[in-house]
């Protein structure tokens, strides 16, 4: 009788651990940090939707299906060429920033699966750019307008991402390709604002010195005349006798004769 406990615990024991060996990297998980996990039960309730994993370990029956997503922020750099208004051709380097939202994981692997960069993000990043190109002219995507062309591709973009549980953080333009001729020309044409833009500067910053200038000379000439006006020879009279009077109190030696002086003014003679 003990032989025979011992013998059906030995072939449970073997069986447990063939189904260790054969199944043990689907029964044991691990989910590290910056990774969620939804899990799929095939045989009875499906997907499970309420339920997501976080970091730690983890052990699923072997018949079961545990899903790893990684929710860090990533990046995805995306070359492309797309049409302007006008039909002009325009290479774009552009680069997303994007992460997974932690709740909608199990929504999001159900519509578009653990391979959901490729079947949703670049896609819509890729149609989003195309479109709002299409709404302007090589010159305002190049440089007239770019702020405001990468501005409508982060918000619609971010719009549809949001809908299907994807954070976009940023989406940046990093260069803008146009064929040779076209750069230069929208190039020169801009050199040529800028001298243009220049050269009223300085004819408004000239016109508004020369102003200034007729402004203060009125003002000279309004000063002289009223002094003029005001001044009669009764004052300058007295005038000239106040400075008589200093200059005789002046430790210089002089003579001072009264009276005889161009109108009656005081004459000073010094010694020097």
């Amino acid at each position: 009788m003990n032989f025979n406990i011992k013998t059906t615990y030995l072939v449970i024991a073997v069986s447990a651990l063939i189904v260790i060996l054969l199944f043990g990297s689907r029964m044991f998980m691990i989910i590290d940090a910056g990774e969620r996990g939804v899990i799929f039960r095939p045989y009875t309730s499906g997907l499970d939707r309420e339920n997501i994993f976080g970091e730690g370990f983890h052990i699923v029956a072997p018949w079961n299906k545990m899903y790893v997503y990684n929710v860090r922020e990533q990046q995805r750099e995306e070359t492309m060429d797309l049409l302007d208004k006008n039909g002009l051709s325009v290479n774009v380097d552009v680069t997303v920033r994007f992460n997974p939202l932690f709740n909608g994981i199990p929504a999001l692997h159900e519509r578009f699966g653990i391979n959901y960069v490729n079947v949703l993000v670049v896609p819509e990043v890729r149609s989003t750019v195309r479109q709002v190109a299409g709404r302007y002219t090589a010159e305002e995507i190049y440089s007239t307008k770019r702020q405001e062309v990468e501005g409508s591709i982060i918000e619609e973009t971010k719009k549809t991402l949001g809908k299907n549980y994807i954070d976009m953080r940023a989406l940046l333009i990093r260069s803008i390709n146009l064929p040779t001729q076209i750069k230069s020309a929208i190039e020169s044409k801009l050199t040529q604002e800028q001298e243009a833009l220049a050269y009223e500067f300085r004819l408004t910053r000239e016109s508004s010195e020369a102003e200034r200038m007729r402004i203060e000379a009125q003002g000279i000439a309004d000063y002289n005349k009223i002094i003029s006006a005001s001044i009669t020879e009764n004052i300058l009279k007295q005038k000239g006798i106040d400075a008589t009077l200093k200059l005789a109190q002046s430790p210089n030696t002089k003579v001072v004769v009264v009276g005889s002086g161009k109108d009656g003014l005081p004459l000073i003679l010094g010694n020097n």
